[in-house]
């Protein structure tokens, strides 16, 4: 029975807060906490002795800070690491989308106290987060440059048919996304002249600091999404927590209805409304479990607008892109750092740019 078992290795440098935590994990019949570490070369140390299924890894710890922590034992031991943060404070939130991008795959708030108001939902999301994160397959992370070449014609080639039509560009994206995001959006030009919409799954109250995070390192103008906005060039938008985001009349719209493939915001929403850009828009489906938005990719491409997928090799879970490969609704196939090529490729930037947005910095 114990084989069948998910072995987690808890990092936390609080001695009460790691207690709570391997309570909370414990408690789970399918989950046993195989060892404790309350620093990140104590947890280097157990990862020579024992290899455990998931990592649960605290952003606040001090000395060998998450960040390298989580980049040493990708480049060494690869395990999905999960992030266990306070969405409340700005500077772990930055910090915990800096530790995606050295590879862990998922984000969690912190349970604080088990009388707090939102304990046991805290508590809960952070089990079923360990219990997805176990089946994930992460590959060694390998330093920069050290990508895979692929055929031009699959990227710059098949993006001609959009040239000068491209009006606004969607992204969705689940477990895996914020530093494939930030990869993209960093590869954009910064007088970039259409807007950019995104539905990223993520942890509620890790929005704002993930916002912040690619406000900081991209070069672009990330915004929180809201309704009624017109969206501007060279200005990226992420939907809200718990808000479906759609364009309609030339503004973004936001609402409550019911959730779609289990998620709100859903990719599905905003990509159903971007077919209504035809050739316009492009359309790209990143890393991710589920299939949320790979039918309503093939609605864009059918319409004309030129679609991109995330390739297995390159993606956390290859589940949503995965899905839209499987049904032919991708133009073409990417490895993470070949989309914002192809995305620029599409939207023709070979002329000067002119536009309202070109002094913004």
């Amino acid at each position: 029975m114990d084989r069948q078992k998910i072995k987690v290795l808890v990092v936390e440098k609080s001695s009460a807060l790691l207690t709570l935590l391997v309570d909370i994990l414990n408690s789970d019949p399918r989950i046993q906490v195989i060892g404790t570490a309350q620093n990140g070369e104590k947890a280097l140390e157990f990862l020579t002795r024992e290899v455990p299924d998931v990592i649960l890894m605290d952003i606040g710890l001090s000395e060998l800070d998450a960040f390298e922590t989580t980049r040493r034992i990708m480049e060494t031991r690869p395990i999905p690491i999960v992030i266990c943060g306070d969405s409340d404070n700005p500077r772990e939130t930055i910090g915990t989308c800096r530790s995606m991008e050295a590879g862990a795959v998922a984000s969690v708030d912190k349970p604080i106290n088990k009388t707090g108001k939102n304990f046991n939902a805290t508590a809960a999301e952070m089990v079923q987060t360990i219990k997805l994160m176990s089946e994930v397959i992460v590959v060694r992370r390998w330093p920069p440059g050290r990508h895979r070449k692929i055929p031009m014609h699959t990227a710059a080639a098949s993006a001609r048919h959009a040239t000068g039509a491209v009006e606004i560009i969607g992204i969705g994206a689940s477990t895996g996304g914020p530093p494939v995001l930030q990869n993209i959006l960093a590869g954009l030009p910064k007088v970039f002249p259409v807007p950019v919409l995104i539905v990223q799954h993520i942890s509620r109250g890790f929005l704002a600091g993930m916002v912040e995070w690619l406000d900081q390192t991209t070069g672009l103008k990330v915004h929180v999404a809201a309704h009624g906005m017109i969206p501007l060039a060279a200005h990226v938008y992420l939907a809200p927590d718990d808000l479906h985001m759609t364009m309609g009349d030339g503004r973004i719209l936001l609402s409550n209805a019911e959730t779609e493939y289990g998620s709100r915001p859903s990719v599905a929403h905003l990509f159903r409304s971007l077919a209504d850009y035809e050739a316009g828009a492009v359309g790209v489906i990143l890393t991710g479990m589920g299939k949320d938005g790979a039918q309503e990719l093939g609605q864009m491409k059918a319409r004309g607008a030129y679609t991109i997928a995330q390739d297995r090799e390159t993606s956390v879970v290859h589940g949503m892109a995965g899905e839209a490969i499987s049904m032919g609704a991708a133009s073409c196939v990417l490895p993470a750092d070949k989309i914002a090529p192809a995305i620029v490729e599409a939207v023709n930037l070979r002329s000067p740019l002119v536009g309202a947005n070109q002094n913004d910095s």
